[in-house]
């Protein structure tokens, strides 16, 4: 049988995602907040993660929510009325602590934690993982094999760039399999442009960056016959949460700056690509040799 040949660009569907945390969570701020404090914040998550829901539903678009355990424990009824609606409940950890900073053990017992409360809501696998951050790095590459171990499918934490916080620069750009074989690695996307990678995946770039690049860049990786994934945090669409203005300035920067523009923004993304579910986009269409390297390595 012959090799099925990609999609054009314009039919390609690609990978929207949402990582379901509040805007006190992000690690630009956890030099400055309390975690044991968290509780007395007020939260805003429910109302942004609906607010977005509504959004994706007008589009008639099913997407990927890697949720937060710690939001999944006070909010349970969002988790169901997500994957209610036909969208995928993947896991985001537990306490949005970063993946180098834990101990093998602690990783191991919060993500597998994660997992069993999203499954015992939802009623149903959770397939997919995402680290807090993206904060699997050549340091914490020990989090893939736990990840197989627990029987998570794909793992989309790995961003191909450098970065203070995150990033593996030499990493594949498209979907490979990894702890020996047994799990689908599904990186954030990039563009290569004249031999440099440029993040072009959602977040704090998607807001810096001009549209119109984003979207140039997005065709590109299409063109190359890749599927894009895309992120942003509920957070990002709400220009009216509390300010903590202790904070560093590159951390104010990066959070705080067009925070107005985002939702504007995304409803454009919506009708100049196809979007889809992570589960559905990178194992359910993909590559039957992917499909049997990892399933070859499970079994």
């Amino acid at each position: 049988m012959g090799e099925t040949k990609p999609a054009p660009p314009a039919e390609r569907v690609n990978a929207m995602t949402i990582d379901v945390e509040d805007y006190f969570h992000v690690t630009a701020f956890a030099s400055t907040l309390d975690r044991a404090k968290w509780d007395s914040f007020e939260s805003r998550v429910e109302r942004n993660t609906r607010r977005l829901l509504d959004l994706f539903d007008e589009h008639g678009v099913k997407i990927t929510f890697f949720v937060l355990g710690w939001v999944a424990e006070r909010f349970p009824s969002l988790v169901c009325e997500l994957h209610a609606s036909g969208h995928e409940v993947a896991c985001h950890g537990l306490t949005h602590e970063l993946v180098y900073q834990q101990t093998p053990e602690v990783f191991r017992s919060e993500t597998d934690r994660a997992k069993s409360l999203l499954q015992d809501l939802i009623g149903a696998p959770v397939r997919g993982y995402r680290a807090a951050s993206y904060s699997i790095t050549t340091a914490s590459a020990w989090a893939l094999d736990i990840l197989a171990d627990l029987g998570f499918e794909y793992d989309s934490s790995i961003f191909p760039v450098r970065h203070d916080l995150y990033g593996m620069r030499d990493a594949p750009r498209s979907p490979h399999c990894v702890a020996s074989g047994r799990l689908l690695e599904v990186p954030l996307t990039t563009v290569d442009i004249g031999g440099r990678r440029l993040p072009c995946a959602g977040g704090g770039y998607f807001r810096l960056f001009p549209y119109a690049f984003i979207r140039w860049c997005l065709r590109r990786v299409n063109a190359e016959g890749m599927s894009s994934v895309f992120y942003l945090h509920p957070w990002e669409i709400d220009p009216d949460q509390p300010r903590f203005r202790d904070a560093p300035l590159k951390s104010r920067f990066r959070h705080y700056t067009n925070l107005e523009r985002a939702e504007n923004r995304l409803r454009r993304l919506l009708l100049d690509f196809r979007w889809g579910r992570m589960d559905e986009v990178f194992l359910d269409r993909a590559a039957p040799s992917v499909l049997a390297a990892v399933a070859a390595a499970g079994g």
